[in-house]
């Protein structure tokens, strides 16, 4: 939910029409030093995260911990998507989006569309957007088929998708944890950008936002290493059945909190209507299991 390492120094005041992020410099000068101290950061493909412009930022999740590394090792902002629940509490109904966390409603509506929409607000202004293509943590460790939310996002704003894998967050606090076990490695890949501007026009065929967002998978199951299972981690949505579609060449890994919502979009659940089939990240993942 916040940076801590961007060298800039950050402008007092926050830029019109912002609607979160309003102590974000207050929280990374405070939090620089202590997760600096307090972790080993390993870091690959950053150089894939643009310099400037709009980007969606893609990764997996398996900690709490995943909202906070991230951007520990950012050098621009970044603003997340939250749980609307984190609202319900007095001691987070304030902090959470004073720091940069857009509340999104799970249950899907017009709620979740108002979501959607501050999102696209964050990608217009030039800025780095963070958002879980599972919709929430992995409690098994496995990385599960993503939602078509950022997909639609990229399509509507134009702003590439940075897959992003991450390794040892889950070991660093589990889900069950009350608190982060310190002095422990974490692996943060970044990975190629993927361009969307061969789909523009077709931001409501949902075979395309399905081929976006399993090319996205495969990308992040690259760079995790994790094993890929083609159900979605939601309990809502495991019983919703899936489009195929095909995706192009993978793009090369580079070498080397519940805070997620689940997709903004309600016409998630039309994907499909024959069942659980295998989406094009796995049949790649099979016939690379194959082929070795």
């Amino acid at each position: 939910m916040l940076g801590v390492t961007d060298p800039r120094p950050a402008s007092p005041a926050a830029p019109a029409g912002r609607e979160v992020g309003q102590l974000y410099p207050v929280a990374k000068a405070i939090i620089t030093p202590v997760f600096r101290f307090g972790w080993r950061f390993h870091v690959e493909g950053l150089e894939n995260v643009p310099t400037e412009g709009p980007a969606l930022i893609c990764p997996n999740h398996t900690s709490v911990m995943d909202s906070f590394f991230v951007p520990a090792v950012l050098p621009r902002r970044i603003t997340y998507v939250g749980k609307a629940e984190y609202m319900d509490s007095w001691k987070t109904k304030h902090l959470f989006p004073a720091m940069g966390m857009i509340p999104i409603d799970r249950g899907g509506g017009s709620a979740s569309e108002r979501a959607l929409a501050a999102a696209q607000r964050v990608l217009e202004r030039g800025e780095l957007f963070g958002i879980y293509p599972e919709g929430t943590r992995s409690r098994d460790g496995v990385l599960y088929k993503g939602h078509t939310g950022p997909a639609r996002l990229a399509l509507r704003t134009g702003a590439p998708i940075v897959p992003v894998g991450i390794r040892g967050a889950r070991e660093i606090m589990p889900p069950e944890a009350r608190f982060p076990t310190p002095f422990r490695p974490v692996v943060i890949r970044f990975g190629t950008p993927i361009d969307v501007a061969r789909y523009q026009g077709r931001g409501n065929d949902r075979l395309v936002l399905r081929q976006i967002i399993d090319e996205v998978m495969f990308s992040i199951r690259e760079l995790s290493g994790q094993e890929y299972v083609n159900t979605y981690a939601t309990k809502k949505a495991e019983a919703l059945p899936t489009d195929v579609a095909q995706v192009g060449a993978p793009h090369p890994a580079p070498s080397g909190n519940g805070h997620g919502a689940a997709d903004p979009e309600a016409s998630d659940r039309a994907e499909g209507a024959e069942g659980e089939r295998p989406s094009a990240a796995a049949a790649l993942a099979g016939a690379r299991r194959r082929s070795s």
